[in-house]
């Protein structure tokens, strides 16, 4: 972590500024991308497949060349600046790609010595062991699983310390138990000063781990905000009673209301939403109570990240 990485006035570890870019063939890829990302915090952009996740964190770490905009990294422009740039940034693509003929050691230590920075076998050896590798170092990575072959994949984009890590799709296509270790090790560089952010599809990993999300949909980047924020800004809460007797319909006064009624008449479900001022479930009770109408039990249910991030994709459509 550097000096000033602490400071209010301190560059952001990312800044994206009227970002296009359009391929050859035509597609769209980006369009008018506007994002900063603070040090130090986790930050999961979010969308579906074929939404430009992938395009942008190449763009940003240098692996695809930029249409109109401007991108800085720690305040760095990353075409003027492009060698510095690239040591401050550690990446692990979606795709395995790894020298199956070599050890786990040295692949690692050779993604090292690729940044200019001399052989430290204490921070090599620190970081195999913190991904659980320690043991397979003198493995040639062809024997090794999936999910190990993934975590050195990992443990490349460390080996230079970068300030800055992107995780595209990390835990794509791994077991639960890699899943939630990768978690940890997350939230552990995240201590350390490291700024990460990951592109997923996996609507629990940014509920997990980001600070911040950002929902990205067919090149548009459609909402930036703290995660808690998102969730109260957007999500939609649920009032289900489970009736003391069943009913066949609802009372006229109660029709236009938010209700629906179970089909089999035991069960009212009442939406409200969260942003209001009042929610209407007092005097929703206090109506049901006029009917005669009584409840044996309640629970109320929060819309999920996912749920949200549906309704969101969907609107932009």
């Amino acid at each position: 972590m550097t000096e000033d990485s602490g400071r209010a006035d301190a560059p952001a570890a990312v800044s994206v500024h009227a970002l296009n870019k359009t391929y050859a063939s035509g597609l769209v890829a980006l369009s008018d991308i506007d994002l900063e990302i603070r040090r130090g915090e986790i930050f999961a952009l979010l969308g579906p497949n074929g939404a430009g996740k992938t395009t942008l964190i190449s763009i940003i770490c240098g692996l695809v060349n930029p249409g109109e905009g401007q991108v800085r990294v720690n305040g760095h422009d990353i075409i003027a600046d492009y060698r510095k740039t690239r040591s401050l940034i550690g990446l692990v693509p979606q795709e395995l790609a790894t020298d199956s003929f070599e050890t786990v050691h040295n692949t690692v230590s050779f993604s090292r010595g690729l940044f200019g920075l001399p052989r430290n076998d204490v921070h090599v050896e620190q970081v195999l062991r913190d991904l659980s590798l320690w043991e397979k170092r003198n493995e040639q990575i062809k024997n090794l699983s999936g999910g190990m072959k993934r975590r050195v994949m990992i443990a490349k984009a460390l080996a230079h310390e970068p300030e800055i890590l992107f995780l595209d799709e990390p835990t794509a296509g791994v077991d639960v138990e890699l899943r939630r270790d990768m978690w940890a090790l997350v939230h552990r560089l995240r201590g350390q000063g490291v700024t990460i952010i990951l592109t997923t599809h996996y609507i629990e990993e940014a509920e997990e781990m980001a600070d911040r999300i950002g929902v990205i949909g067919q090149g548009r980047l459609i909402l930036v905000d703290e995660k808690q924020a998102l969730m109260k800004k957007l999500g939609r809460k649920e009032l289900r009673l489970h009736l003391r007797e069943p009913l066949t319909t609802l009372p006229d006064s109660l029709q236009a209301r938010d209700l629906e009624l179970s089909e089999d008449g035991w069960q009212l479900v009442f939406h409200y939403d969260m942003r209001k001022e009042h929610s209407g479930v007092a005097e929703l009770l206090s109506e049901l109570e006029d009917h005669g109408i009584a409840f044996s039990d309640l629970h109320t249910h929060q819309s999920s990240l996912e749920e949200i991030f549906v309704s969101l994709v969907k609107d932009k459509r």
